[in-house]
This record gives C-alpha cells, sequence and structure tokens, in this order.
C-alpha cells in the first residue's frame, strides 16, 4: 500500500510540474465542446434550391415551397447546368409533354436524396382531383388529353451518377485531411528528435545559416511528404475506385501544397514542445478545428459569422479545391485563389521557422 501510493504521488506531482499536460487536460476539451457547440447549435437554416421553368405547374410549385425547400423562377431557354452554378441551385425542374425532367446537381448526394423523396412526394400529393382542371390545361397545349397518372420522371445530374454516394463527396476532403495529419505530425515529431537528441544543436554550431536548416529540413522531410501523398492518391484512385472528374495534375499539386503547409506548420510547432507526447498534444488544438471547418460537416448549414472561422484554416482552401477538382472537374480558373492562399500559408510558416531558430542562436 505504502508503495501504491508513492506511486500516485509521483504522478499527480509530475502532472502538476508539468503545466502544458495539466492545461490540455482541463482546458482542451472545454475548447473543442464550445467548438462543437458552435458549429453544430450556430446552424443557419439548412434550404434546399430548386430552380423550374413556366412549363411546371404552379400547383407542384406551391406544394414545393416551404421552409425547407427554397425555389425560383426562371423564363426562357437558359443553361440549365450554367444557371444553376451561377445560383448555387440543388435541382432544375421543367415540364416537357407529361414528363417532368430533372436535373441534380449531385455535389452532397445526401441532398439530391433528400430533394428526390420531396418531387416524389409532393408529386403524388397532387395527384388528386383539384389539380384536373389545371393538368388538363397544359395537356390542351399539345392537343391531347393528359390524365395526371400519366406524368413520368426522367433524371439526370450535373455531377456524378444516381449511384454517387456521401463517401464520394469526403473521399476528396479525406485524401487532403490524412496528407495534412501525418505530414504535421511526423515532420514535428522528426525536428523535435533532432533538438532532443543535440543534433540540432550541434547542426547549430556550423556556419550554416538559419534559412539553410530550415529549407534543407523542408526538402529532405518533403520527399518523404510526396511519396506519402502519392500513395494515399493512388491508392483512393486504383483501389478505392475514386472517380475524378477534372485533372489528376491538379489534384497531385494540390495535395503536395497541402503537404508542404502541413510540413512547415509542423517544424514551427514542435518549437514549443520538449517531448513527443508535448508534440501530440496540440493535435487537439490544430488538427481537430480543422475537421470541423474543412466541409466533412457540410459549411452550408452554418451561420456565415461561423463560416468565417474557415478562412483561417489551411485544410478548408484544400478541401474546396480538391472538391472542386475531382467532383466538379473545374480547372485552373476556379482554384488558383485557393492554391494561392495554400502557397502563401506555407511561405509565412517557412519564415516563422526561420525566425523560430533564432531561440536557438543568434546568428
Amino acid at each position: 500500500m505504502t508503495r501504491f501510493k508513492a506511486i500516485v504521488n509521483r504522478v499527480v506531482k509530475e502532472l502538476l510540474r508539468d503545466k502544458r499536460t495539466l492545461a490540455l487536460m482541463l482546458i482542451a476539451p472545454i475548447i473543442i465542446l464550445a467548438l462543437m457547440n458552435v458549429v453544430f447549435n450556430s446552424n443557419s437554416e439548412a434550404h434546399i434550391k430548386i430552380g423550374y421553368n413556366s412549363t411546371v405547374p404552379s400547383e407542384i410549385i406551391d406544394s414545393l415551397s416551404s421552409d425547407k425547400v427554397k425555389v425560383k423562377k426562371y423564363n426562357g431557354q437558359e443553361n440549365i447546368k450554367q444557371t444553376m452554378s451561377d445560383d448555387d441551385l440543388d435541382a432544375f425542374i421543367t415540364l416537357e409533354g407529361s414528363t417532368f425532367k430533372i436535373i441534380y446537381e449531385n455535389e452532397d448526394p445526401s441532398i439530391s436524396t433528400q430533394t428526390k423523396a420531396i418531387f416524389n412526394s409532393t408529386l403524388m400529393e397532387n395527384q388528386l382531383k383539384e389539380l384536373t382542371a389545371e393538368v388538363q390545361k397544359f395537356a390542351v397545349q399539345t392537343g391531347q388529353t393528359l390524365p395526371i397518372e400519366a406524368f413520368s420522371i426522367k433524371e439526370s445530374y450535373v455531377y456524378g451518377n444516381k449511384d454517387s454516394t456521401f463517401f464520394d463527396k469526403i473521399l476528396p476532403i479525406l485524401i487532403g485531411f490524412f496528407v495534412f495529419f501525418f505530414v504535421f505530425l511526423v515532420s514535428g515529431i522528426a525536428l523535435l528528435k533532432e533538438r532532443t537528441a543535440d543534433t540540432l544543436e550541434r547542426l547549430l554550431a556550423t556556419p550554416v545559416k538559419r534559412s539553410e536548416i530550415i529549407f534543407g529540413y523542408l526538402a529532405g522531410y518533403g520527399l518523404f511528404a510526396i511519396l506519402q501523398t502519392l500513395i494515399i492518391i493512388f491508392y483512393s484512385i486504383f483501389l478505392l475506385n475514386l472517380e475524378i472528374a477534372g485533372s489528376l495534375g491538379w489534384v497531385l499539386i494540390t495535395n503536395l501544397l497541402l503537404a508542404l503547409v502541413a510540413l512547415s506548420m509542423g517544424l514551427f510547432v514542435s518549437t514549443f514542445a520538449h517531448s513527443e507526447f508535448q508534440m501530440v498534444q496540440f493535435i487537439p488544438l490544430i488538427i481537430i478545428p480543422q475537421i470541423f471547418f474543412s466541409g466533412l460537416i457540410p459549411l452550408d448549414t452554418m451561420a456565415d459569422w461561423v463560416k468565417t472561422v474557415s478562412y483561417i484554416f489551411p485544410l478548408s482552401y484544400a478541401a474546396n479545391t480538391l472538391s472542386a477538382v475531382m467532383i466538379k472537374g473545374q480547372g485552373f480558373s476556379y482554384i488558383w485563389p485557393d492554391l494561392a492562399i495554400l502557397a502563401l500559408f506555407g511561405i509565412v510558416f517557412t519564415f516563422l521557422n526561420i525566425v523560430g531558430l533564432k531561440k536557438y542562436r543568434k546568428v
């Protein structure tokens, strides 16, 4: 019993001396829970946005419109897919003869599924006697008598197909997340081991410049970051059968930029840690918040002021770019602002790393 008390006393004293670990255990969960509360309870009302033209009976549209479904009428023969992209529509409905033609954006297959269910339910509800006169009016314009039961639905998709799943939406984001997470962790711990083993101290004793040290570490660890990135991407493509609508080259460039950002951030954060355990302690503060704002949780369901927080996280820009390329097939003209911001993150943290070495050497 005495030995047991001695061990407990030793552990307690060590934790009390390690203020950072103690703060992490007591404060970090509160921060994460507060962040989750903000993300999940600050939601703006999620709306399904549906466009339609004048051929669709007004009764159908009136039945569709609700607190959760917003509808907008378009006149003329617009380029429907371009209109959907410009106005961020989830679906567009037209009526040709006895066929409702519905185009789903399908960037998020779960929203397409909800839209299908809502429209099918609405169409069934409107197969009632009070709609017969309106339906016959549309039928008379074509010179034929058309019973309401003759309506059919033809579906098409801007992105993906009817077999697309929610995993198809989040897989590009997951690829970016795993690239960022493992590169950040490995690079930070690797440099930390250099410091704790006094390798960095001996290196700093030579005439080598601080910038040369940082660029050397970035290049050296960067080679393995590139290898890891290639493995993740090609595994997803060839074994998980991931389809890429756009250029594979932009997928590689985006992930490589993200890996370099993670590498520079990992090196920078490691300067504040004194052991591998303390390096791991930064995960709740740096990695977990990025999950919330990367797009794994739909940003459209969040309040505008909450979405603004995502701008400070590099993973959100990478996720936006990867989704644009892999799901929508978009190119450089659309993704270049996000790529530029990722590059800026890398430059800033590289500069901070060079400055940070001053605490170990003044020249």
